[in-house]
């Protein structure tokens, strides 16, 4: 048996430097296949555009029965790997979200996209979008310039409005029917609603599940006893209007995720679980080597985080987690990357952002986040709110400390500030304030500048001068210290996820003629065991019933193929939709009760009881590295079959 086109190479052990001949071979064979692909994707049902009867919507799209499967078996894998594995609370939030949470967190501020317009047809396109495809055509037509044009395109999603203007006229960007753009202007990607037959409340549909959990935060800190660090997760489906949504489910306007949100002291980011993780190596995308056109890294997570590469080593573990998991849904290693954010890309409050990246015909595609988001969305709630999102932890011993505080400069303070002179110094005697009352020393009396502004709130801002306050030294007795948590956040698409194992399992196998096969793990398959009987006559039925039987009660999801086709072209049909393992029945069964079980990338056979089989296939599922099998394993614990002529 010849395999076409089947992408089936191992990386050498170590790669101290990632060779780009690795990724454009994977490219390459990505873009072979793809037409091919998609024309399974939609014969086979595994998605469609929704109410595609009616023209289809853009952006929006139905599951198939395989695609449905495949999206729950990755969903239960990952709160397998993670929620439960790593013993995290979970939360079910609402879709729809009153507008005060995202007021606060600052997506109805700042959640946008760039959009620019055709001033002749008034068609709107995602700015970042147009600069990236302008600069692969830059590439083919001006190589000399290729790594401007590669570095611009890098940075195309991080640029700010001025920075898109000035490129788009440096470039002379057009349409491709040779219009000009408009100037950028900035897009918000939630969807709002009405709450109530008034419409007197606001609210939008979610574009991220992460504010689920921070509005909630309380009620998880006293669920988990008050103690840090803690974790928790959510699965959910959230919703982005895209300007411009492409790719199939690569940019959507609804889509599922997957999201952790995980709590600890920001002056301890350290991770007791990080020496099972130290010596994984994974490849690389710092923002040094992507500024200078240079490739990935291999490295390993420990040494990322010794030379501080890595933010700290709870972050670094999540990555090594989401490696793992990436590449038990079946993504190859050669097409999967970490890539750090640049620094003009990242949010100003995050201290580090990695995101796991998967290489398609489309190019590197983003499918989880990884970001030191430091304090600030607890912080943010906590202002609007008004509740205290603070966490106490105890000292074994009272320790007497060194402490700020601030004495205002009576009557100069009162004159200044009237009104508002209780409510500031309120404020600034709280234990909330000691952080600021660092950084106002630090501004006014130690780099001796004029003013620090302080903003309590949106509505609330104070300018403060030396002649108004003095900040002093004192020692204070303290039990404890109160503080808001910093969050480490990994963050999903599963959606992204699912379509990049369609692209990384899918390959072309030629026997006596091309079969297509999707190669999904036993993990992700969306069906594990097909049941294929050899004959459609009467006297199969009890055995078809009872193997059905068998397997449903074992867990094991089956599907019955009874058609009056070969059994060979069965067996394409099965590997066509990725089903691992097939069960068939033939009048041997009917004699003793035995039948055979097929593999699907070796196609080898092996016969046994049913209940042989059954558990066979249990193990299988389980896989070797938690104690079941291998398929070299049951080769060797059982009898082994020749393939039937009509297969062949």
């Amino acid at each position: 048996m010849k395999v076409n086109s089947h992408y089936n190479r191992e990386l050498p052990k170590k790669i101290p430097v990632r060779v780009l001949r690795y990724e454009n071979e994977f490219a390459k064979y990505l873009k072979t296949n793809k037409e091919q692909l998609d024309n399974v994707i939609v014969r086979r049902f595994f998605y469609t555009q929704t109410a595609e009867i009616y023209g289809g919507t853009k952006g929006l799209f139905d599951l198939g029965p395989p695609g449905c499967a495949l999206k729950q078996s990755i969903l239960k894998l990952w709160r397998q790997h993670f929620t439960i594995q790593e013993g995290m609370l979970e939360v079910e939030s609402t879709m729809l979200t009153p507008s005060i949470v995202f007021d606060s967190s600052g997506h109805t501020k700042r959640f946008h996209d760039f959009v620019v317009q055709d001033l002749e047809t008034n068609e709107c396109s995602r700015a970042d979008h147009i600069l990236e495809d302008w600069m692969e055509k830059l590439i083919e037509e001006k190589p000399k310039n290729k790594e401007e044009y590669q570095l611009v395109k890098i940075k195309a999603d991080s640029y700010t409005k001025e920075e898109i203007d000035e490129l788009f006229e440096k470039y002379q960007i057009t349409t491709k029917s040779g219009n000009k753009f408009s100037k950028a202007k900035p897009f918000n990607l939630m969807f709002g609603t009405q709450i109530g037959p008034l419409g007197s409340s606001k609210g939008f549909l979610r574009p991220e599940t992460a504010q689920g959990i921070f509005v909630n935060f309380k009620r998880l800190l006293e669920y988990n006893g008050g103690k840090l660090p803690f974790a928790c997760s959510q699965i959910g489906t959230s919703f982005r209007n895209e300007i411009s949504p492409r790719q199939g489910l690569i940019r959507v306007r609804e889509f599922p995720m997957a999201e952790i949100e995980h709590f600890v002291d920001p002056l301890d980011k350290s991770c007791k679980k990080f020496e099972i993780l130290k010596d994984l190596e994974i490849s690389l995308f710092p923002k040094g080597r992507q500024e200078n056109n240079e490739g990935c890294i291999v490295m390993k997570l420990g040494e990322a985080v010794e030379k501080k590469m890595i933010n700290n080593e709870t972050l670094a573990y999540y990555m090594g987690r989401t490696y793992l998991f990436l590449k038990k849904v079946g993504l190859k290693e050669e097409g999967l990357r970490f890539r750090q954010h640049l620094d003009n890309e990242m949010a100003h409050y995050a201290q580090d952002c990695w995101d796991a990246e998967a290489l398609t015909s489309y190019g590197w595609v983003e499918i989880a986040g990884h970001a030191d988001r430091a304090a600030y969305d607890l912080s943010a709630h906590m202002k609007h709110s008004k509740q205290d999102m603070r966490v106490f932890i105890g000292y074994d011993v009272p320790r007497v400390e060194e402490v700020l505080v601030f004495k205002p400069k009576m009557p100069a303070f009162g004159k200044h500030f009237k009104r508002d002179t209780r409510f500031l110094m309120d404020y600034l005697k709280s234990e909330s304030a000691e952080s600021i009352i660092q950084l106002i020393n630090e501004e006014l009396f130690i780099k001796n500048k004029e003013s620090y502004t302080l903003k309590v709130d949106e509505e609330k801002c104070f300018q403060i001068t030396p002649e108004l306050i003095q900040i002093v030294k004192t020692k204070k007795k303290k039990t404890g210290r109160r503080f808001v948590p910093s969050v480490i956040e990994p963050s999903f698409g599963i959606g992204r996820i699912m379509y990049c194992v369609l692209e990384h399992s899918f390959y072309v196998r030629q026997d006596e003629e091309l079969k297509n096969v999707f190669q999904f793990t036993p993990f992700v398959a969306p069906v594990k065991c097909c049941v294929l009987p050899i004959s459609m006559r009467e006297e199969f039925e009890p055995s078809i019933n009872k193997v059905a039987y068998a397997l449903g009660s074992a867990g094991i999801s089956r599907k019955i193929d009874v058609s009056g086709a070969t059994i060979g072209k069965r067996y394409a049909r099965t590997d066509e939709i990725g089903i691992p393992f097939t069960v068939t029945i033939d009048f041997q069964t009917i004699e003793d009760g035995s039948v055979t079980l097929r593999e699907r990338d070796s196609t080898k056979q092996v016969r046994g009881t049913l209940k042989e089989i059954v558990y066979a296939i249990q193990m299988l599922l389980k896989g070797k590295k938690d104690g079941g099998f291998e398929w070299e394993d049951v080769l060797s614990k059982y009898t082994q079959v020749k393939r039937p002529e009509k297969e062949k």
